[in-house]
């Protein structure tokens, strides 16, 4: 599975592209990212425009420590879980919070709910 798609690969742009006009910009998620065999989860909100493998968002790896900040999608695409499958897109997220509630609700329980 392909993880960024032209569109989705737009919007996190344009949200970069935002990120850079002021810290007060909090978008929601533009999609999310999980180990299918394992417990990490990303919900990444915006790429750097003039990286766009550099992505921003919530990382959870699994370990109760879920924070926020960049990941490089060359990295996430090497990923595998336990059974060596791969990281992949969840195709039925649907955000409804901005990613700084997804952060607080994170950190309180320990784990991405989404």
């Amino acid at each position: 599975m392909q993880l960024i798609i032209d569109n989705i690969r737009t919007r996190l742009l344009e949200n970069g592209a935002r990120f850079a006009e002021g810290p007060d910009f909090d978008p929601v998620p533009v999609f999310k990212l999980f180990t299918p065999d394992g417990a990490a989860t990303w919900l990444i909100a915006s790429a750097e425009p003039d990286e766009p493998d550099i992505l921003f968002g919530l990382c959870d790896l699994g370990v109760g420590f879920p924070e926020l900040g960049s990941v490089r999608l060359s990295e996430i695409e090497n990923i595998r879980g336990l059974l060596g499958l791969p990281v992949e897109r969840d195709l039925g997220f649907r955000p409804s919070k901005p990613i700084s509630a997804y952060t607080s609700e994170a950190i309180t329980r320990g784990t991405i709910v989404s």
